[in-house]
C-alpha cells in the first residue's frame, strides 16, 4: 500500500495512491492523523473518497507525508561506503541525533536556505522510517512489526553550522530544508536491498543499496526505543550512503538555484529546488 498527504483547497488530505490516481481517506487531513487510528491499514484499504488522477498532481501539491511528527530522529554514519568515505570507523552503537518538524518540506517544495548558512549546504539520500504503532523498549522483532513504512528523506545539510562543534542538531534542522515523501510505502513493496540515489543538477552524486545499512530499520528503531517511546507518524531517518558533497575532494555544495533530486527505487523520488533567501 502507497500512502501520501497531498494539499487541497489551503488544506491537506491522506490519500491512497492506486496506479491510475489518489483515493482521498475521509475523515483525515494527513497521514500522520491516519496512522494514529489503530485500524489504519483497514481504513486506507477500504476508503472510497474522491479520486484525483497522479496525472493532474502537481509537484507543489505533495505535502511532507507527516507533516507534524511528534519525533524526528535521524541515525548518523550508518552506511558502510560513507563511514569508509568519511574516514570513520565502523560504530559500535547507533549515532542519533534529532530534527524539528518546521525542517520538512513536501517532495517538489523548494530547500529553503538563509543566506548565513548558504556556504556549505550537502544532500543526503536518505531510507526514512515511519512508525505504526507505538513501541518502548522494543525488541528488533517488535520494531519491525510497529513500522508503518517507509519513505524517502533529504537531510539536508549546513556542514559548517553542523560541524561548529560535535552537536550536530544545527546544522540539519534549518527551516524548510528537509524533504520528506513523496509517499509512505508498506515494507512489503519496498525490496531490501533497493537502489538509493542523488542527483544534483542531473549528475549523479550518491548510489547505493539499503542494505548497505550498519543498523538496519529495525535494529535503529529497538535501539532507539530504550530510551523513550516511539508513537505513530514518528519518523527515523537511517543515514545517506556514500557520495555526499563534504566528503568530495575538493568538497561540492549545493547552491542557489541547485536541482537536487533524491530517490528511492519502489518509493519515489524528491525533487527540490535550493533557494537563497531570507
Amino acid at each position: 500500500m502507497r500512502l501520501a498527504t497531498l494539499r487541497r483547497d489551503g488544506d491537506t488530505v491522506a490519500v491512497r495512491l492506486d496506479a491510475d490516481g489518489a483515493v482521498e481517506i475521509p475523515g483525515f487531513a494527513d497521514v500522520g492523523e491516519l496512522l494514529n487510528d489503530p485500524d489504519w491499514t483497514a481504513i486506507a484499504a477500504r476508503a472510497a473518497g474522491r479520486r484525483l488522477p497522479l496525472a493532474d498532481i502537481r509537484d507543489d501539491a505533495w505535502a511532507p507525508v507527516v507533516p507534524a511528527p511528534r519525533k524526528i530522529l535521524c541515525v548518523g554514519v550508518n552506511y558502510r561506503a560513507h563511514i569508509e568515505e568519511m574516514g570513520r570507523e565502523e560504530p559500535d552503537y547507533p549515532t542519533v541525533f534529532n530534527k524539528y518538524p518546521e525542517a520538512l518540506v513536501g517532495a517538489g517544495d523548494p530547500i529553503i536556505v538563509p543566506p548565513h548558512a548558504a556556504d556549505a549546504v550537502d544532500w543526503e539520500a536518505e531510507l526514512a522510517v515511519v512508525i505504526g504503532t507505538r513501541i518502548h523498549r522494543a525488541t528488533e522483532e517488535e520494531a519491525a512489526a510497529a513500522i508503518a513504512g517507509y519513505t524517502v528523506l533529504n537531510d539536508t545539510s549546513m556542514r559548517d553550522w553542523q560541524n561548529r562543534t560535535l552537536q550536530w542538531l544545527l546544522g540539519k534542522s534549518f527551516a524548510d530544508s528537509t524533504p520528506v515523501g513523496p509517499a509512505l510505502v508498506t515494507p512489503d513493496e519496498v525490496a531490501p536491498d533497493a537502489r538509493i540515489w542523488a542527483e544534483v543538477d542531473g549528475e549523479l552524486m550518491q548510489e547505493g543499496r539499503i542494505d548497505d545499512l550498519v543498523f538496519g530499520p529495525a535494529a535503529a528503531i529497538a535501539y532507539i526505543s530504550q530510551v523513550f517511546p516511539l508513537d505513530p507518524g514518528d519518523i527515523v531517518a537511517t543515514g545517506t550512503p556514500g557520495g555526499v558533497g563534504h566528503a568530495r575532494k575538493p568538497p561540492r555544495y549545493l547552491a542557489n538555484g541547485s536541482v537536487v533530486a533524491t530517490g528511492i527505487d519502489g518509493i519515489g523520488v524528491l525533487r527540490n529546488t535550493v533557494i537563497v533567501g531570507s
